[in-house]
Order: C-alpha cells, then sequence, then structure tokens
C-alpha cells in the first residue's frame, strides 16, 4: 500500500517562517510522498519561495507541486517553479513523473488547469479574440495533462491540479464563480487517460470529495477544505483503497 500526504493553498508568505515546518516534520511517519496542489506562496514572490523552500526541508519524503494563480500573481513564476526544483521539490506544468518511493512506484501528472466552467454553464472559443484564447487555453492544459497521464508507466498513476476538473468538489462555493473555479475539460482529459484519483485545491469554500463525469475519485486537498496540514490517501493497484486519514497534528 502507497500512502500519499496532500494538501493545496498554504499559501506561504514571507512571516511565515516556522508555521508550515513543524507540520511536516511527521510527513514521512505517514506517507510515502507528498503532493501540494498549489497556490504555494501569498502571490509568487521569490521571497515567498525561499521561506517554502526551508519549511519543506522538513519533510524528508519526496516533493511534487504544482504552481496555482497565487504563484503567477507577481509574474515570477518561473523563477518560485526553479527555486522550488533547486530545493528538491518537482513541479510540473503538463508533465508526468513516475516518482519511486519506499512502498512503490507512483505516477503523478500535473499541471495547474485553467477556468471556463462545467458542462451547461461553461464559455466556449467563439467571438471576441478573448474570450477563446481562455477557452483555448485552457484546452490546451487539458491536452497536455492527458497526454502526461497516458504516458505514466506505473499502476498507482495521480493527477495533480490546482482548478477543479469537476463541479461535484465546489460544493458550497458560489455558484457565479464556477467558471474562475476549474473546467469541464480537465475532467474530460483524465477520463479519457485513467488515474486513480485527482487530486486538486483552489475552491476554500469547496468539499473535499467528488468524481469526475467518469467516476474517477476527485479530493479537494485546500487546506481551508481539510482544515488540517494535510489528508493522507492509500492507494494499491487497484486504486485508492479508502483509507483516507488525516495528519495527526
Amino acid at each position: 500500500m502507497i500512502r500519499v500526504a496532500a494538501v493545496g493553498d498554504v499559501h506561504v508568505g514571507a512571516d511565515s517562517v516556522g508555521r508550515v515546518r513543524p507540520h511536516l516534520e511527521q510527513v514521512a511517519g505517514e506517507a510515502d510522498l507528498l503532493l501540494l496542489a498549489g497556490d504555494l506562496t501569498r502571490v509568487g514572490e521569490p521571497e515567498e519561495a525561499a521561506v517554502l523552500v526551508e519549511e519543506l526541508r522538513g519533510a524528508d519524503v519526496p516533493v511534487v507541486a504544482v504552481l496555482g494563480n497565487h504563484d503567477y500573481h507577481a509574474g515570477q513564476e518561473q523563477v518560485v517553479a526553479g527555486m522550488l526544483e533547486d530545493g528538491g521539490v518537482r513541479v510540473l506544468e503538463g508533465e508526468g513523473v513516475v516518482v519511486e518511493t519506499r512502498s512503490g512506484p507512483v505516477g503523478v501528472a500535473g499541471a495547474k488547469g485553467f477556468g471556463g466552467g462545467f458542462a451547461g454553464a461553461c464559455g466556449s472559443d467563439f467571438g471576441e479574440p478573448l474570450m477563446k484564447a481562455f477557452v483555448r487555453h485552457t484546452r490546451a492544459v487539458a491536452d497536455g495533462l492527458e497526454k502526461a497521464l497516458a504516458g505514466l508507466a506505473a499502476d498507482v498513476r495521480i493527477a495533480l491540479l490546482h482548478y477543479a476538473p469537476t463541479e461535484t468538489t465546489l460544493q458550497g462555493e458560489r455558484l457565479e464563480i464556477y467558471p474562475f473555479l476549474g473546467s469541464y475539460l480537465l475532467g474530460e482529459a483524465v477520463d479519457r487517460a485513467g488515474a486513480s484519483v485527482v487530486l486538486h485545491g483552489h475552491a476554500h469554500a469547496g468539499t473535499e470529495k467528488g468524481f469526475t463525469p467518469g467516476g474517477i475519485p476527485v479530493r479537494n486537498v485546500a487546506q481551508p477544505v481539510l482544515r488540517r496540514p494535510y489528508n493522507v490517501y492509500c492507494f494499491t493497484a487497484g486504486g485508492e483503497t479508502g483509507c483516507d486519514g488525516a495528519s495527526r497534528a
């Protein structure tokens, strides 16, 4: 059995020194791998990334991450990603990686994702150039995610996103903002490629558990939803075992 710890939306700032590390020091005793589902910083400043890198040194397990919209705000997303990579965190954007954990290999395909809405209430690539660009960007991200997932040679395959691939984990959010929280295109990509689970963040007022239209489990791991430092999910070759666990911190 492989145990995966996951959390998103930690929003580390320059004043967050010592806030995250004490909780992460027990990850190695509870999980084989730590996944971070975006919005790792408050506004994407390199100073914030530097704090996060130091805080993550306490994890003592492999760490894989995607960025979120907050991490793009300052226009320094490449710098932030580079600092995390230099600190030992694998940052994915339309890529996949097979992580060799102590309990076996885990395939992770990651992308930030983007908005657009869900079936019956979604944008389309029609009309003004800006609207076409909006939807086409989401479609391109979804296509990259699908290819990355399909290319993973592992029994346990995880799609790691920031934006939601389904509205089922958005329950509790205002309906008016669903198009800015995710896109059905991401869910369709996962259903075509297949995955053990999808992990995402971004929806602070959403709910933890849902499914893609094709029935693949989705978990909203935004920290305001979990209300704890991270959750632990357990997997075998057959998929998620249902042994959801929480940090004891």
